[in-house]
């Protein structure tokens, strides 16, 4: 065997080696949060088609599953250290499905088909309604400057509190007796819910955030009591339960005004340590 054979110093003319690139492998609790929100979008869009079959208690559950999906998966994409600018942006267009497209054409074909033309603007409205609002959350939580006060608030009604406010109608109606369905089911009534609902996404009105809310020690007790009485509430009966709890948050309202008035007078003015000895 010649020398040459054994010589295995690389020659300079030659090209470099092409380098193998692995797949990427990304860790299975990156993936769950985002499984979790299409598996909103998919009950949101799956609401839509027991619309159109009339089936209306399992179309109203549907945008329920997919707010409670929604709700989970910013908690556990926070719980696994999971959360990317890909899940946000997949989460704001589920959203925008399953709040303000899926509710609307709901509502549309329950009670508005015969409102022609009128009828649909208003699903139009409430749709683009729900777009800008989930457009400015997006563009605040890039804002630097917010206190972290403000964190305990929305502005406006975010997207699955809207979604089953302007549902109450059609929740009311599966609780009422038949005669008493064909008010509810008035377009009127249905129109105006979807123009308040609609206004209250792009409203400035600060509601409560109740994921950024902390709690004293001495309330988790009470406040597991309370959730216990809640769960068996909602197994017992789901949509009176449903109505209870929409109808509390409209009352917090005013709550959460007097709340954030009260914070932003406190940071604007903050109050002044005595200075005399004690």
């Amino acid at each position: 065997m010649s020398d040459a054979s054994l010589d295995h110093t690389p020659d300079p003319a030659a090209p470099p080696p092409r380098r193998r690139r692995g797949l990427r492998v990304m860790p299975i609790h990156k993936m769950i949060p985002n499984m979790l929100t299409l598996g909103a979008l998919a009950a949101g869009m799956t609401g839509m088609r027991f619309a159109l079959n009339e089936r209306w208690e399992a179309a109203a559950f549907a945008i329920l599953i997919a707010a409670i999906l929604d709700t989970l998966d910013g908690r556990v994409a926070r719980l696994l250290k999971g959360a990317s600018k890909f899940g946000a942006e997949l989460d704001s267009l589920s959203d925008f499905i399953c709040f303000g497209v899926a509710p609307a054409m709901i509502l549309y074909l329950w009670a508005l088909e015969d409102a022609g033309r009128f009828g649909w603007f208003l699903v139009v409205l409430f749709a683009m309604c729900c777009a800008m609002r989930l457009a400015r959350f997006n563009t605040m939580l890039e804002d630097d400057r917010k206190p972290v006060w403000a964190g305990r608030f929305f502005t406006g009604v975010p997207a699955p509190a809207g979604a089953g406010l302007v549902l109450l109608p059609l929740i009311l109606s599966f609780q009422v007796p038949e005669r008493y369905v064909p008010y509810l089911q008035n377009p009127y009534l249905v129109s105006v819910v979807l123009i308040l609902c609609g206004g209250l996404f792009v409203s400035t009105l600060p509601t409560f955030s109740f994921k950024n809310m902390k709690m004293a020690r001495a309330w988790r007790l009470p406040l597991m009591i309370a959730v216990a009485v809640l769960a068996a509430f909602v197994v017992s009966d789901p949509w009176l339960a449903l109505t209870v709890i929409l109808v509390l948050y409209i009352v917090s309202f005013p709550l959460s005004v007097r709340s954030y008035l009260w914070h932003k007078k406190r940071s604007t003015n903050p109050p002044v340590s005595d200075p005399s000895p004690k």
